[in-house]
């Protein structure tokens, strides 16, 4: 086995500006005729699935296909979501949702797949700063453009913590997650449909009207990739919520009931337990 790791490729390809790990291992299993899988096993046969090779490689396993490819770890690294917290890969989708007309590339008949084209917290591409549009359909006009400003901070946050690691108080990431947690709406609606209410509304009041007409499922915690047109609004309301502090959360805490209640509560304490240790280990670093 040693050996096969060994044996660079005779013909390799230079992966493109932010293309993802299995976009570059599909193009040079097109190129020998042989499956995906097949390609990504003669490098690691201990990996199961494209989706494993972005997401969870060991640095032993960076090696391997930097060694195989003849090219630098660093840049297989960076292809992958090795790198990004637990916290943010649920904003990591399974496929392409999203691109950018202006950096649309097709290398020898195969469509480049960038990192960014699965990233749900992005509204702009961050190779060229245009706007990104869905995959698979019309975009509509998206109802909370007077937002674009904070949705951008929000949308930098977000990525701050998920590529470099740093975070404010609190998790941009666990602070979209706790907005997008069904609440009850004040004053009590005469058609009250759970289900069209969210934290994210108290902050962005457009939202309920605009989630009461969604023919898709609506966002969640555990599923919080929300299609292009709707993601201005979480990404505002993740910046107005850092910005505004712990005294917010806990105005928003009182929108809910029971046991959503209980859990928001609880999710506050141990977040900002968690920022406050993460302050305390960085200035006894530096002492």
């Amino acid at each position: 086995m040693t050996g096969i790791y060994a044996r660079q490729l005779p013909v390799r390809f230079p992966p493109c500006t932010d293309e993802l790990l299995s976009s570059w291992i599909i193009r040079h299993a097109a190129f020998y005729a042989i499956s995906p899988l097949a390609m990504l096993r003669h490098c690691l046969p201990e990996v199961l699935s494209l989706r494993t090779a972005d997401l969870d490689l060991t640095e032993g396993q960076v090696d391997r296909i930097a060694s195989m490819f003849s090219v630098n770890p660093v840049t297989v690294r960076r292809m992958t979501f090795t790198n990004i917290p637990q916290s943010s890969r649920r904003l990591i989708a399974g496929e392409p949702r999203q691109l950018c007309s202006s950096c649309l590339r097709i290398v020898d008949g195969s469509h480049i797949v960038l990192r960014s084209q699965l990233l749900g917290w992005r509204i702009t591409c961050p190779l060229c700063g245009g706007r990104l549009q869905s995959i698979g359909g019309r975009d509509c006009p998206s109802p909370f453009s007077g937002y674009r400003r904070p949705a951008l901070i929000g949308e930098g946050m977000l990525h701050d913590e998920a590529e470099h690691g740093i975070r404010n108080w609190l998790s941009p990431s666990e602070i979209a997650r706790l907005l997008l947690m069904r609440r009850v709406p004040k004053p009590f609606p005469d058609r009250y449909e759970p289900s069209s209410y969210r934290v994210l509304g108290v902050i962005i009041p457009d939202l309920d009207d605009v989630l009461k007409m969604q023919t898709r499922e609506l966002p969640t915690p555990a599923s919080p990739i929300l299609q292009l047109h709707l993601r201005p609004a979480l990404l505002a309301g993740v910046a107005i919520v850092q910005r505004a502090g712990p005294e917010m959360l806990s105005m928003l805490r009182g929108h809910l009931m029971g046991e959503n209640k209980a859990r928001f509560g609880n999710a506050i304490e141990e977040m900002v337990d968690c920022g406050r240790q993460s302050r305390t280990a960085s200035q006894l670093h530096l002492i």
